[in-house]
């Protein structure tokens, strides 16, 4: 089955989103122990975010193209993205002196969102079941 670009460019964004949200709750529970922890887990996933988002752009920002365009922009995409976060997490650790504990529970956090993404039927409807929209 063949999916457009359209359709990878709503699960990107949507996979975005929901990072973005799991950091702001990890984040606000991190927020209770001190202003630099909430700080630190509001970094960490805020870098996996972006990094997925780089990772998007280079996938889907441009027009249909040959299997293997198609391949180098994700192998291309996917260095670019762990690129991002490993500088993204050096500035956070080693320049700004974030806690550790915080920025690794923001950066899981927001790739367990990205982890159910990947599943095909996160955003589908399942059969047997009845759609809520009218």
């Amino acid at each position: 089955m063949q999916n457009s670009i359209a359709a990878g460019r709503r699960l990107a964004f949507r996979v975005v989103c929901a990072q973005i949200g799991a950091t702001v709750l990890v984040a606000g529970g991190f927020l209770l122990v001190g202003w630099r922890s909430g700080l630190a887990a509001l970094c960490g996933g805020a870098v996996v975010a972006v990094a997925t988002g780089v990772l998007a752009l280079r996938m889907f920002g441009t027009g249909p193209a040959a299997a293997g365009v198609v391949f180098a922009r994700m192998i291309v995409g996917n260095l670019l993205k762990w690129g991002v976060i490993a500088i993204g997490l050096y500035l956070a650790l080693a320049k700004a002196a974030l806690p550790g504990l915080p920025v690794m529970c923001g950066v899981i956090a927001a790739l367990v969102p990205q982890l159910l993404g990947l599943h095909e039927g996160w955003s589908a409807e399942r059969p047997g079941r009845q759609s809520r929209r009218v």
